[in-house]
C-alpha cells in the first residue's frame, strides 16, 4: 500500500492525527539506532528517546517474551520483580526519593505529581513556564504553552522560561538596560508566587523540566534551579522535577536535575524507562506519598505489573552493564563539538547548545537578527530524512533542530550523521 494510501486510510480511522514531515515515513522495523521503512531503506534515529537503549533491544524483548510466557496480572497480588525495580530505580536517585508510585505514560506521572504537590500543602496553585509541555490529560495539558497572564481565578500560572539567548531589557525610569538573567527569571517566579498569595489561592508547586528540553534546550542561567527550589520551599510548595525527556542518563547524568544541580521533592519519569513498554513513575519521599496513598487510594490495572517490571529492569541492566551514562556524556561532547565547527560556516545555525546526548540548534534567519526560522528548521527536517536521518523541530518558537538519539548511539554514528548533515547543508 503507498504511503498516500495509508495517510487517507489514517485520516479515515484516527482524524488527523500528527505526522512527522511534509511527506510521512511508513517505518516497519527498528535495529539498534537504525530504522527502516516499508522500501528497505535505513535510516539514523536521532530523534526518538522511547527506546532509550535502542529500538528492538533483544535484551527487552527476550525480557518481555519470558514474563509474557509465565504471567502477567495487575498489582493487587504479591509479586517480587516490581519490588525489586522500584529498589534499583529509587537506587538512582537522590537520598530524599524514597517511595514510588508506578503508572503508564509520563501525562499519568505528572498527573500523579501535581495531586502529590496539591495534597501535601494543602495548595493548588502551580508554576510552569510559558512554553512547556508535560503531557495530555484533561489537568496536565493545562500546563502546555501556557501564555503568561494575570488572571486571578488561574491555578495554573506560567513564568517567561529561563534562558541566555535572547537578551533581557529592563524597562525602567532611566530607559532600557541589560539585567542579570538569573534574577530576572527569580524575580518573575518570586512574583507569581505572591500573585497567587495575592488572589487567595494557595500555593502548592511548580513542575519544570530541569533541561527545560520543550523549550528549546536553553543555557538556563547559572544556579536558577537551585534558588528556584528555595523561593518554592520558602513559600511552603513543592518542586516537581519532570524526568520524561531529562531522566535516565540522557544529559550525561542519571537525571537532569543533577545535571542542573538541585533536589527536587518530587520526580517524574516516562518514556525511557521501559524502552517502549508503557512504563512511568513518580518518586518522592516515604512521607509524600504515604500520604498520596492514604488520601487517593491510587490504583493503575496496568501499572506496577510483572510485565512492566520485567522492561524496566531489563533497561536498568543495559544501562548499567554498557555504561551507556559515560557514553552519552563522550559521545554526546564529540556529536556537539563537530556540530559547531559545521556551524561556523553558516549563518543560519547561530547557537549550539547540549546535554549530553541532546542537542539543540538554534535555526535562524541570519545570526545578527536572531530571528527564528521554524519554516527553515522544518525544512532541514524534511531534507534531512529524505537522506536518511531522522530528526524534528522544537523549542517555544519551533525553530530549534533537535536531536535525541538513542543512547546506543556510538561515534561511528555520530561520523554518519555529520558527513550527510555537511553535504545537506552545502545545497540548503
Amino acid at each position: 500500500m503507498s504511503n498516500l494510501s495509508l495517510i487517507d486510510r489514517r485520516k479515515a480511522i484516527l482524524g488527523n492525527a500528527t505526522l512527522f514531515y511534509t511527506s510521512p515515513v511508513h517505518i516497519v522495523r527498528g535495529d539498534g539506532v537504525w530504522l527502516f521503512d516499508s522500501d528497505g531503506k535505513k535510516y539514523l534515529d536521532m530523534y526518538n528517546n522511547v527506546p532509550c537503549i535502542g529500538h528492538a533491544n533483544p535484551s527487552v524483548a527476550e525480557a518481555l517474551f519470558q514474563q509474557a510466557s509465565t504471567l502477567n496480572v495487575h498489582s493487587r497480588y504479591l509479586h517480587e520483580s516490581i519490588l525489586e525495580y522500584g529498589e534499583r530505580l529509587l537506587g538512582h536517585h537522590h537520598k530524599g526519593i524514597e517511595k514510588v508510585v508506578f503508572s503508564c505514560t509520563g501525562t499519568e506521572a505528572n498527573e500523579v505529581a501535581l495531586m502529590m504537590a496539591r495534597l501535601v500543602t494543602g495548595g493548588r496553585g502551580i508554576i510552569c513556564t510559558d512554553a512547556a509541555y508535560h503531557g495530555n490529560s484533561a489537568e496536565v495539558r493545562k500546563l502546555s504553552h501556557l501564555p503568561v497572564s494575570k488572571d486571578p481565578a488561574a491555578e495554573i500560572r506560567s513564568i517567561p522560561y529561563p534562558q541566555l539567548y535572547q537578551p533581557i531589557e529592563d524597562d525602567g525610569a532611566a530607559g532600557k538596560s541589560k539585567i542579570d538573567p538569573a534574577e530576572y527569571y527569580l524575580q518573575q517566579l518570586t512574583a507569581t508566587i505572591e500573585g497567587f498569595k495575592e488572589d487567595g489561592i494557595p500555593f502548592a508547586g511548580v513542575l519544570f523540566c530541569p533541561l527545560l528540553a520543550n523549550e528549546g534546550l536553553p543555557n538556563i542561567p547559572e544556579g536558577f534551579m537551585a534558588r528556584a527550589v528555595q523561593l518554592v520551599h520558602e513559600a511552603g510548595g513543592v518542586f516537581i522535577a519532570d524526568e520524561v525527556q531529562a531522566g535516565v542518563c540522557r544529559s550525561g547524568e542519571w537525571w537532569g536535575y543533577e545535571k542542573m544541580g538541585f533536589l527536587p521533592d518530587i520526580v517524574s519519569m516516562g518514556k525511557p524507562l521501559g524502552n517502549g513498554m508503557p512504563l512511568a513513575a513518580t518518586a518522592a519521599s516515604a512521607d509524600i506519598v504515604d500520604q498520596f496513598r492514604l488520601i487517593t487510594r491510587y490504583f493503575n490495572t496496568f501499572a506496577s505489573s510483572p510485565l512492566q517490571a520485567a522492561a524496566g529492569i531489563a533497561v536498568l541492566d543495559t544501562l548499567e552493564q554498557q555504561k551507556l551514562e559515560q557514553n552519552t556524556r563522550e559521545v554526546g561532547a564529540y556529536l556537539a563539538e563537530n556540530i559547531r565547527a559545521i556551524a561556523l560556516d553558516y549563518d543560519f545555525m547561530d547557537d549550539v547548545r547540549d546535554q549530553g546526548l541532546f542537542i539543540g540548534i538554534e535555526w535562524v534567519t541570519n545570526a545578527a537578527s536572531r530571528t527564528a526560522d521554524s519554516a527553515g528548521a522544518r525544512r532541514i527536517a524534511d531534507r534531512l530524512k529524505d537522506n536518511g536521518i531522522l530528526v524534528s523541530n522544537a523549542g517555544a518558537q519551533g525553530n530549534v533542530l533537535k536531536l535525541r538519539p538513542p543512547l546506543v548511539f556510538d561515534k561511528s554514528n555520530a561520523d554518519y550523521f555529520l558527513n550527510i548533515f555537511n553535504e545537506v547543508l552545502k545545497t540548503n
